[in-house]
């Protein structure tokens, strides 16, 4: 049997443990907050990293892709210089002809 003076002094610790309980659930609550933010926030950060690498490497394409642009437009110019220079050495070869059949006409007429 409980006596008066126990009875309280039990229901004053049952009220300290009750405060103590409810302390530690809402530190609990909070870590679970926490931890859950911390998480939302990583998958967040691995969201954003792969977007940047597919936009760096996309980058990277429209780079490459410039480049072989301009080394194609420099083959093409130098192309269009050697075509320049093999019709130039062509024309003279024509003239050259042409010079020598007026020559040959002059002499038989």
């Amino acid at each position: 049997m409980l006596l008066p003076g126990s009875l309280l002094d039990t229901l004053l610790l049952l009220r300290a443990l009750g405060s103590l309980i409810a302390l530690l659930l809402l530190s609990v609550l909070l870590l679970v907050v926490l931890v859950l933010t911390l998480l939302l926030l990583s998958v967040l950060l691995l969201v954003v990293l792969a977007l940047t690498l597919l936009l760096l490497s996309l980058l990277l394409l429209l780079c490459m892709l410039l480049w072989l642009c301009v080394l194609l437009l420099i083959v093409l110019a130098l192309t269009l210089r050697l075509l320049g220079l093999l019709c130039v050495l062509l024309l003279r070869r024509v003239l050259r002809l042409l010079l020598r059949v007026r020559l040959l006409l002059r002499v038989l007429l």
